[in-house]
């Protein structure tokens, strides 16, 4: 099913669905099974030569996989997707298939610490060497692109600072120079932006924050165009082998029928606490891209993403100690590194999700002692806000 006069939501709960071609069943069967029967030795051959469509074995393909992947690629406006057993996995294969040795990738002034490290296995094992940029205009995005520059790769807000890039500016200045765009859009899920609708080539998720929603599926997802999604399927998924389960994908389509309701209810959630956070005695600084005192990422969120999302980073006033000390008095709140789950998660970056990047690094990225990242959950706000004002007692 597809139809352009279709809206976000009904996509969200019909999209690359039929259930004429499925017995009439009105979920999306799960077909666990490691590998599909021929009818014929001949059948067989013509499939895995290409010749002929159909199943051989769900490591290269899955009905249940199918589903998913078709309405993901509808919900990022894009034309094919793929999934993965995890979003390193998804950022593996698109970094390792745009890439070779000697060439370059241009990154956003910060990343996720496990992308971070795949960059650097990138450079010390195949000489694929990376700069970070705060891409904050044509100036600079044209001094920093190299002639060996082999993608531009983007984190929209940057985890865990928060920070924008406006996608627009940086696809228009890499198209004139024929480099594909990569973005990273697991902060905000394709409810809040669509970066390939912003001129953008590849999106990136990793599915097991929003996609998923209740935290129990670990996945990822890259959405392009149809060679480039051919491309990737034939050779770095296929061969390296990060495909995603029949089950988990399953799960992943459980949970993106509610995604629009759920995704309301974080930001809703998080407009609040921003409020109470931005005024709080205790908080040196916030970071949300909906804060009006960060003028310039504010008019790139109204631009390019329909709310400012269910993330908010802070520091504490005080040291890394204290920092922990507000985390251990939590109580409702639970200390664990994800995000886009029912429950409000809190993690302290330069220990846990970025502990591999240097510190040199790491403060180059705008990550001390004192951030916070919070996931903002479904819970009613009053008890959220009432355990975060607790906690900021006793330090």
């Amino acid at each position: 099913m597809g139809n352009e006069k279709f809206r976000f939501e009904t996509e969200a709960v019909h999209s690359g669905y039929c259930s004429n071609e499925h017995q009439g069943s009105l979920v999306p069967p799960l077909y666990q099974t490691s590998t599909f029967t021929f009818s014929t030795a001949e059948q067989g051959e013509r499939r895995f030569a290409g010749q002929e469509e159909g199943f051989i074995y769900s490591r290269l393909g899955n009905p249940t996989v199918k589903i998913l992947e078709d309405r993901m690629a509808k919900l990022e406006k894009g034309e094919a997707a793929l999934a993965f057993s995890s979003g390193m996995a998804a950022v593996s294969a698109v970094l390792t298939a745009l890439t070779k040795a000697g060439d370059h990738i241009l990154c956003s002034q910060g990343v996720y610490g496990c992308t971070f490290g795949l960059l650097q296995l990138l450079k010390e094992k195949y000489n694929i060497n990376h700069d970070f940029s705060l891409m904050a205009s044509k100036e600079i995005l044209e001094e920093e692109i190299r002639t060996n520059t082999a993608c531009i790769y983007i984190e929209t807000p940057i985890n865990p600072t928060m920070k924008l890039v406006d996608l627009e500016l940086v696809a228009r200045i890499a198209k004139q120079r024929c480099i594909p765009v990569v973005v990273d859009n697991t902060f905000c899920s394709p409810y809040l932006q669509t970066p390939i609708s912003l001129g953008c080539d590849i999106v990136i998720h990793s599915a097991t924050k929003y996609i998923c929603g209740h935290g129990d599926v670990i996945a990822g997802i890259v959405v392009g165009k149809s060679d480039f999604i051919k491309q990737v399927s034939r050779t770095t998924q296929k061969d390296i082998g990060g495909t995603i389960s029949p089950f988990d994908a399953w799960l992943l389509l459980r949970g993106l029928k509610t995604l629009p309701v759920r995704m309301d209810r974080h930001c809703e959630n998080a407009n609040i606490l921003v409020e109470f956070l931005r005024n709080h005695p205790k908080v040196e600084k916030l970071y949300f891209p909906g804060n009006s005192d960060y003028i310039d990422d504010n008019k790139i969120m109204h631009k390019q993403m329909k709310k400012p999302g269910g993330v908010i980073s802070f520091s504490v006033i005080g040291t890394k100690e204290t920092a922990q000390l507000f985390m251990n008095q939590l109580q409702l709140v639970k200390i664990a590194v994800s995000l886009g789950d029912a429950e409000t998660l809190i993690q302290h970056p330069a220990t846990m999700t970025h502990a591999v990047v240097p510190e040199d690094e790491r403060r180059k990225m705008g990550i001390n002692d004192t951030l916070l990242r919070l996931s903002v959950g479904l819970e009613a706000w009053q008890d959220i806000q009432e355990d975060i004002e607790q906690a900021l007692k006793k330090i």
